[in-house]
């Protein structure tokens, strides 16, 4: 008998030719939750939507299931973890729709500068009204990028055509990166303050959440012009529409919000302001494309090959015994190197100690490069597009065996302000040291970094300031180099700390840095 592929929401055509090829192909309303665990019995693959919705007891009814296939960019729908406890490999289409949203954006663009659809609107209401309508060119102004990720950089790129000035922020580019581009890496607040036109480009996380608030557009440049079809909540929309009341912002070009579906705002009632359903994605073309990529992987996935657009694979061919439990380790090494340098470093050099140094390490490279970017990508890290990633953002990787006694993972990491940062850890995932600091603390939970000058009372004013934020200390460790020097504290707590709370206590103890890294959601 064929595979079964189940199809639970609308497909592109070309997709259903591809898989009926080689198997049964059936359909099922995804939003149908009895009707779809019952059908999933005997399915093999599921390709899904937005409206389907794969969970634990969804995954427990796919007996035959080894494939769950997401047509689109997101997996917000769909319990990884409990896919993969299932072993049942995920991939989504995560290249599918960056062309249409950078088009989006630009388009938004376009409209708010001269005022497109509020005088559409008004020539359909019988009012010829030219002189109230009157825009802007956008040649020769400032266009700044808020984030220089795949789609940034596909706006950048089409803006350039406008012969405009492209300046571009984004903590996790290397500013040689950048500058083959055509665009000048700057602040945050050289961006508000020299833009034109600022266009949002980055991924929704706690720190980006309200990126562009109160405070910050006090700081634009006066008559900016705003545009956000990235996330929704990186653009703080009550202050938003105070600014343009005010005239601060000439006007905005939304097509994402906080929340959605979102029919009435404050923003609605602007005559500056363009509004669109969250379109960036709907095109017949990103639909085809995310409809055949998904296609193609379910097919290699059945026929047992490798599967490029995986999202839990854990390696992407054989790797050596010896190696294999090196995997895990590396890859939560380069999630504290990115917490603890606080940028992306340009050169991470992996030195491998012990047994496994006799073997074929480089898949360790993908490990480390998979934890660097985690936590400052919004689309899902794999060994597969983690090179990908490091090259699109000047990363180089090396790996460096040490054939000597005792097991063990360094991390280096060559920042762009000449800093070197290293991590260093054991198998059975035992943090050993951060930089020359000796640690040894199971790496794992929600992990805190503290580098500061060694005094008395240190210890209890941070467990006095995290004690009344709720927040339980596991296990600590203080490494220092000599009494009254620099010392590094580390500290395993229950649970999470947010960006301001972890300013809160640094600012309590005068730290130089401070760093928080989660190991719980891998």
């Amino acid at each position: 008998m064929s595979p079964v592929v189940l199809v639970t929401e609308e497909l592109a055509a070309a997709a259903l030719d591809v898989l009926a090829e080689d198997f049964e192909v059936r359909h099922v309303d995804g939003t149908h939750r009895a009707a779809l665990a019952e059908a999933l019995a005997d399915a093999d693959a599921v390709i899904i939507r937005s409206a389907t919705r794969i969970d634990a007891p969804i995954l427990a009814a796919g007996r035959r299931l080894r494939v769950v296939a997401r047509a689109g960019v997101g997996l917000d729908n769909v319990d990884v973890p409990a896919a993969t406890a299932r072993g049942v490999l995920v991939v989504n289409a995560p290249t599918s729709n960056i062309v249409s949203a950078a088009e989006q954006a630009v388009a938004l663009l376009l409209a708010v500068a001269r005022h497109t659809a509020a005088a559409s609107a008004a020539l359909k209401a019988g009012a010829w009204r030219r002189s109230a309508y009157t825009g802007v060119e956008v040649q020769g102004k400032t266009v700044g990028v808020a984030g220089l990720g795949r789609i940034g950089v596909l706006f950048a790129q089409r803006m350039a055509a406008f012969g405009v000035r492209l300046i571009a922020y984004d903590p996790y580019v290397q500013p040689a990166r950048a500058a083959q581009l055509g665009v000048r890496l700057v602040t945050l607040e050289e961006l508000l303050r020299e833009s034109d036109f600022i266009s949002v480009h980055l991924p929704r996380t706690p720190e980006t959440v309200g990126l562009i608030g109160e405070k910050e557009l006090a700081l634009v440049k006066p008559g900016v012009r705003i545009v956000n079809a990235a996330r929704g909540g990186l653009v703080d929309e009550r202050a938003l529409a105070e600014a343009l009341a005010d005239g601060r912002v000439a006007g905005a070009g939304l097509d994402v919000f906080e929340t959605e579906p979102l029919t009435a705002s404050p923003l609605f009632t602007l005559d500056n302001v363009v509004v669109t359903p969250h379109l960036g994605a709907s095109t017949v073309e990103a639909q085809d494309k995310a409809g055949l990529a998904v296609a193609r992987s379910v097919s290699l996935a059945l026929r047992g090959e490798f599967v490029p657009d995986a999202v839990n694979v854990r390696a992407g061919g054989p790797v050596d015994e010896d190696v294999r439990p090196l995997l895990p380790l590396a890859e939560r090494l380069g999630r504290v190197l990115t917490a603890v340098a606080g940028h992306l470093p340009e050169r991470v050099t992996v030195e491998v100690h012990g047994a496994a140094a006799g073997h074929d390490v480089t898949v360790l490279e993908l490990a480390v490069l998979k934890g660097l970017f985690a936590p400052v990508v919004s689309e899902p890290v794999t060994y597969v597009n983690a090179p990908r990633l490091a090259a699109e953002r000047g990363v180089t990787v090396e790996t460096a065996a040490v054939e000597e006694p005792g097991d063990l993972i360094r991390v280096r990491g060559g920042l762009p302000d000449g800093r070197t940062v290293s991590v260093a850890g054991r198998p059975a995932a035992t943090l050993v040291e951060v930089d020359d600091f000796d640690l040894d603390l199971p790496l794992g939970g929600v992990l805190l970094f503290f580098r500061y000058t060694d005094r008395p009372g240190v210890v209890g004013r941070i467990g006095t300031t995290l004690g009344r934020a709720g927040v339980n200390i596991a296990a600590m460790r203080v490494s220092r180099r000599a009494a009254g020097g620099e010392a590094l504290m580390t500290l395993t707590v229950d649970s999470s700390v947010e960006p301001d709370l972890l300013g809160r206590v640094a600012a309590e103890i005068g730290a130089s840095r401070a760093a928080v890294v989660d190991l719980r959601a891998e």
